[in-house]
This record gives C-alpha cells, sequence and structure tokens, in this order.
C-alpha cells in the first residue's frame, strides 16, 4: 500500500462534505480514544458566527474546454431548449444557473458541471 502525503489527505479532506468531516471526525475520536474538541472548538465557535447558508445560488464561471458536454447539463439543469442552454454558457460570465437551492444540491449540481469541465461558483 502506497503512503499517503499529508498533501494526499489534505487534497481529500477539501473534497469532502462537511458532514462527512463530521463523521470522520468522530471515527478518529473512537479509534484512537481522544476527543477533537479542543482543535474544534474556534473553528466551531467561528462557524456559528458565519452560521451555514440554507441556500445558495450556482454559477458557471467558465464552461471549460468542452463546451458540449457542459452545454447538455445546463440544458437539463434548467429546462431550457438546446439553443438557450448554448447561449447562457457562451454568454456574459458568471451566469447564474440555479437560484435558491440547498447546498448539498448545489454541490451535487457543482459536481456534475465540474466533472464535465467547467468551472463552477456557489454563493
Amino acid at each position: 500500500m502506497a503512503k499517503l502525503t499529508k498533501e494526499d489527505i489534505i487534497k481529500s479532506l477539501e473534497e469532502m462534505k462537511l458532514s462527512e468531516l463530521n463523521e470522520l471526525v468522530k471515527a478518529i475520536e473512537d479509534h484512537f480514544g481522544v476527543v477533537a474538541s479542543a482543535a474544534v472548538a474556534a473553528p466551531a465557535a467561528e462557524g456559528a458566527a458565519n452560521a451555514a447558508p440554507t441556500e445558495v445560488d450556482v454559477l458557471l464561471t467558465s464552461p471549460g474546454g468542452n463546451k458540449v458536454a457542459v452545454i447538455k447539463i445546463v440544458k437539463e439543469l434548467t429546462g431550457l431548449g438546446l439553443m438557450d442552454a448554448k447561449k447562457l454558457v457562451d454568454g456574459t460570465l458568471p451566469a447564474k444557473l440555479k437560484e435558491k437551492v440547498k447546498p448539498e444540491d448545489g454541490e451535487a449540481i457543482k459536481k456534475q458541471l465540474v466533472d464535465a469541465g467547467a468551472s463552477v461558483e456557489l454563493k
């Protein structure tokens, strides 16, 4: 088994959802018999002050190199016709694809588009 570097672990953590990170912390606490509350207290307090949004907007910032795949996904997500989806992807960026969706839905949409080569932002 190849040894993971700190960078590999950090990259994996960056790709995880908050709920997955929470489960990981609990599993580490259980496995090693420790409590991570001291290490987590400062970020948790900061997070409470900046409460997680309950709704996000999905913005297409760049279609990337595979515009055809991105246009197809935009067409499916928005319900637009093919030409309107193409105009949206080719138009002024960033383009708002979805408004006021749940953060987890926004992440799922972002993943679809990023997998197709696009750049996406959630606000």
